[in-house]
């Protein structure tokens, strides 16, 4: 792998990574375009590294009241810290639905999910639900006060999907917590948070999958830099999200996946067995 495929491959894991458009989709495009194949899953790791550090640095103050909260109204019992309290718990809950479920659905569908075709078709459902939900779903009023048990399951449950290449995880989190009838500011909230938890626990999963010579074939320069450049884009594409949401609309990245599944379809392949996480 040379620097510039390292570079291009954090730019595309950082940008894709929390935004509706799936991440594992485009690594795998990139994988293809480049002719390039992953040794197993140490790359990954180490792209997924820069996510999840970007993530819990910008989250940091939310992550540490959140924490704060949690262990404050186990101890005291405060009121104000109840709301807080119960939204860590619908994150864990949440997480536990995704990672027993996201766990058998994977070893169940194995490589036959691994296609140009069923990665075009899961771009384009994740299309449809967000203009489904940006045209036709009345987006709800409710917060992390008003958020119940219900939430964090169909949360969860739309979650265990994203195991799916081409479907999105921030984009279903989005899609369902919206659904469920939460405002934007909360549902984004929910779903960052959420990540955290889920990528961080997919990563550790992936440790047993290390391989020293397979990181040292791609080489330390590269992977410095692969690093820096998901942390870096990770970042932005946080920032990005949360400010385009608070006046954007879910469409534009409905038509971009649309788009991509065209070009997935038409330029790719549709015999091609995929090896991606």
């Amino acid at each position: 792998m040379s620097v510039l495929e390292a570079l291009i491959f954090g730019i595309v894991q950082g940008i894709a990574e929390f935004l509706p458009i799936s991440s594992t989709a485009h690594i795998v495009i990139a994988q293809l375009l480049f002719g390039y194949s992953f040794p197993g899953l140490s790359f990954e790791v180490i792209l997924h590294l820069g996510s999840i550090v970007a993530v819990v640095l910008y989250f940091r103050s939310d992550i540490i009241h959140l924490i704060n909260a949690f262990f404050r109204f186990i101890a005291q019992r405060h009121p104000e810290d109840r709301p807080e309290f119960f939204f860590a718990i619908y994150i864990v809950i949440a997480t536990l639905i995704t990672g027993f479920l996201g766990l058998l659905l994977e070893d169940f569908l194995a490589e036959s999910i691994k296609t140009p075709i069923f990665i075009a078709s899961s771009l384009a459902i994740t299309g449809f639900f967000l203009i489904l939900i940006e045209k036709y779903h009345k987006i709800g009023h409710r917060t992390e006060k008003e958020m119940n048990l219900l939430d964090a399951v169909i949360v969860g449950l739309a979650q265990t999907l994203a195991v799916l290449p081409g479907i999105s995880r921030s984009g279903s989190t989005l899609i369902a917590a919206l659904y469920a009838g939460l405002n934007r500011k909360t549902a984004v909230r929910y779903s960052f948070l959420l990540s955290i938890p889920v990528i961080l626990g997919s990563s550790v999963l992936a440790i047993d999958d290390l391989n020293t010579g397979a990181l040292a074939s791609i080489g330390t320069l590269q992977l410095i830099v692969s690093f820096i450049a998901s942390f870096i884009t990770s970042w932005i594409g946080i920032v990005w999200l949360i400010n385009f949401l608070n006046k954007g609309r879910l469409i534009y990245f409905a038509i971009y996946c649309f788009l991509l599944a065209i070009i997935v379809i038409t330029m790719l392949d549709p015999s091609t067995i995929i090896q991606a996480e």
